[in-house]
C-alpha cells in the first residue's frame, strides 16, 4: 500500500522526531536521498550540468544540499537563489564544494543543464507560482518544448501544486521525478497534481513512527488479492454470489451486454438481467449463462425487480434511460436494502431524488466529472481540477461511497469521513465508450460476493485498469515483450480480466517465482 498523509500530520511529525536527532539530521537524510536519485538518472556525474532552483524554505536547501554532494562527484552545478532569504548553511556547503550561486534565472542555463532540481516551494505553497518563481517555471518548460532540455527532478513535490489535493492553480512545474520524503503526499497521488510529478521516488528519512493514520491510499497488488474471493471445493453458483443488473433499453443494448460480460468474467456465480426487449436478445446471444427478465411485460416497472429472482447485490443505471419507468425499477432497487451499485442513466435519475439517500443498505455510485457535477449542483470542469474535494462532498451529501472515474479515480467511502482510496492503475486507451459500463458490471460482482463498498470500488478499479493495460499492451510476440499501447474497446478490458485475476492469485508466486503482477 502506498500511504500518503497530509502537510499538518507530516508537520507534526516532523516536529516530534527532531526533537529526537540532532539538528540538521532531517535534511542532510533528504539530501542523501535526493541526490542518490540524481546519480541515477544522470549516469554518469561527472562533467554533468546541474541546476539549483532553491526557493526560502527547507525544500529549497534539501535541494542545495543534494547540489552539494553532486559537486563534490565532478558535476558543475549553479544555483538561482529564488527565494527572498535561500538556506544559508545550504549555499555555503554548495560554494565549498565548488557549486557557484546565482541570484538571476537564465534561459539558457537552463536549456544547457542536463538536470534541474526544483526546490522552488515546498510542501506549504499554496496557489499557483508567482513573480520570479512563475518565471522560472516557464522559462523551464521553453526549455523542455519538443522533448528537449533537462530532465526535471522535484523536491518533495513538484511546485505550483497543491500538497493536500492535487489542485493546481495557475503556473506549476512538471516533473520527470518527484523525490518526497518522509511519506507520500496527496496531491502526488491526485490529478492534475499527480500529472506533474512524474515518477515518485519515497525517501525512508524515519517519519514513519509518527505519522498514524493516512489520509490517502492507494492499494497494491497485495491488497488487491487479498479481498479478492476465491471459489472453494465447497462453492456453488448461490454461494458465489448472484448479480442482478438492470440495464440496456431499446436504443442502449450494447450496455447491457458489457455489464453482464464483466459481471460473469469477475467472478460472480449468476447474473440476474432486467432489460427491454431488443437488449435482452442480444444479451442471450453473447451471454447465454445470464438470467433475463424482459421488461414491459407485467405493465408495472417496478415489479420487475421482484420478479428477477433473489439476488445479493445490483447494480443499476448502464444505457436503462431515464424515463419514467427507468426512475421506478432504480427506486424498486434502491428499497431493497440489499447493496447497490448506481452508474450511467441511474446516476441522471438520482440526481432528481432527494439525498442523502434513505435506505437501508450500502450504496455505491461510479459517477465521471460531469455526473458528480450533476448530484452536487457543481460545475463539472471544477470537479475535474478539484476532485478531493468534490469526491468527499459527494460522499457526504449522498451517503454512498462515490468512486470518481476519470484520469485519477478517486474513491471516498459513504460520509466522506475516513481515508480517501486512489487507483493506481490504467491507460489512457480506458477513455473509451463502455469502459464505464465494464466497470459497473465488475465491480457489481465483488458487491454481490461479499465484499464492502470500498473494498468493491478499489478492486474492481484496480483490475479494470490493470485488465485495460493488458490488452492495450496487447500479446508478446515470440517472447518479446509489447513496444507500446493500441487502442482497444471495451470489449478488449472484458476479455483480458481472467488473465489479470488469475496473476493475482496465490499459485502464480509457486508456479513462476515471481511476485504478483503490478
Amino acid at each position: 500500500m502506498i500511504a500518503a498523509h497530509d502537510v499538518a500530520t507530516v508537520r507534526d511529525a516532523e516536529r516530534v522526531l527532531m526533537t529526537r536527532v540532532p539538528p540538521g539530521t532531517l535534511m542532510q537524510r533528504a539530501a542523501a536521498g535526493l541526490a542518490a536519485v540524481c546519480v541515477g538518472m544522470l549516469g554518469r556525474v561527472y562533467g554533468s550540468r546541474v541546476v539549483v532552483l532553491a526557493g526560502s524554505g527547507d525544500n529549497g536547501g534539501d535541494a542545495l544540499y543534494a547540489g552539494a554532494r553532486l559537486a563534490r562527484r565532478g558535476a558543475a552545478v549553479m544555483a538561482v537563489a529564488a527565494g527572498t532569504r535561500v538556506h544559508p548553511e545550504a549555499v555555503a556547503a554548495l560554494r565549498a564544494a565548488g557549486g557557484r550561486v546565482t541570484d538571476a534565472g537564465d534561459p539558457g542555463l537552463l536549456g544547457r543543464a542536463d538536470l534541474v532540481l526544483d526546490g522552488l516551494l515546498g510542501i506549504g505553497g499554496h496557489g499557483g507560482l508567482r513573480g520570479a518563481f512563475a518565471d522560472l517555471a516557464g522559462m523551464l518548460a521553453r526549455a523542455r518544448e519538443g522533448g528537449a532540455g533537462p530532465a526535471v527532478v522535484a523536491v518533495d513535490l513538484p511546485s505550483g501544486i497543491d500538497a493536500d489535493s492535487g489542485v493546481v492553480e495557475g503556473t506549476a512545474i512538471r516533473a520527470d521525478v518527484t523525490v518526497t520524503f518522509g511519506t507520500c503526499k496527496p496531491g502526488l497521488l491526485i490529478d492534475p497534481g499527480a500529472s506533474h510529478a512524474g515518477r515518485v521516488e519515497l525517501i525512508d528519512i524515519g517519519l514513519g513512527p509518527y505519522l498514524g493514520a493516512p489520509v490517502v491510499f492507494c492499494p497494491e497488488a497485495a491488497e488487491i488479492a487479498a479481498v479478492l474471493p476465491r471459489p472453494g471445493a465447497e462453492s456453488d453458483k448461490y454461494r458465489r454470489g448472484v448479480l442482478g443488473i438492470v440495464a440496456g433499453s431499446e436504443a442502449f443494448s450494447g450496455a447491457a451486454v458489457l455489464a453482464v460480460g464483466a459481471a460473469v468474467r469477475g467472478g460472480t456465480g449468476m447474473v440476474r438481467l432486467v432489460s427491454a426487449p431488443a437488449a435482452a436478445a442480444v444479451v442471450r446471444q453473447q451471454w447465454p449463462e445470464a438470467v433475463i427478465t424482459v421488461t414491459g411485460r407485467d405493465g408495472v416497472a417496478g415489479h420487475e425487480v421482484g420478479m428477477a429472482g433473489r439476488v445479493q447485490a445490483w447494480v443499476a443505471g448502464p444505457g436503462m434511460g431515464t424515463d419514467e419507468s427507468a426512475g421506478e425499477r432504480l427506486r424498486a432497487v434502491l428499497a431493497t436494502g440489499l447493496p447497490v451499485l448506481v452508474d450511467a442513466d441511474g446516476l441522471t435519475l438520482l440526481a432528481s431524488m432527494d439525498l442523502p439517500l434513505a435506505r437501508g443498505g450500502p450504496t455505491l455510485l461510479t459517477p465521471h466529472a460531469g455526473e458528480l457535477a450533476r448530484l452536487l449542483g457543481a460545475d463539472a470542469a471544477a470537479v475535474a481540477a478539484r476532485r478531493l474535494e468534490h469526491v468527499r462532498a459527494a460522499a457526504a451529501a449522498t451517503g454512498a461511497t462515490v468512486l470518481l472515474k476519470g484520469s485519477t479515480t478517486v474513491i471516498a467511502p459513504a460520509g466522506g469521513n475516513g481515508p480517501v482510496v486512489v487507483n493506481p492503475t490504467g491507460t489512457g486507451w480506458l477513455a473509451t465508450a463502455g469502459t464505464g459500463d465494464v466497470l459497473s458490471g465488475l465491480a457489481g460482482a465483488l458487491l454481490a460476493q461479499g465484499l464492502d463498498t470500498v473494498e468493491a470500488a478499489f478492486a474492481a478499479a484496480y483490475l479494470h485498469g490493470l485488465a485495460a493495460k493488458r490488452a492495450a499492451a496487447g500479446p508478446d510476440v515470440a517472447g518479446l515483450a509489447p513496444a507500446g499501447e493500441s487502442p482497444i474497446g471495451a470489449a478488449d478490458v472484458i476479455g483480458a480480466l481472467p488473465g489479470v485475476i488469475r496473476g493475482l492469485g496465490p499459485d502464480r508466486d509457486r508456479a513462476s517465482g515471481r511476485g504478483p503482477v503490478r
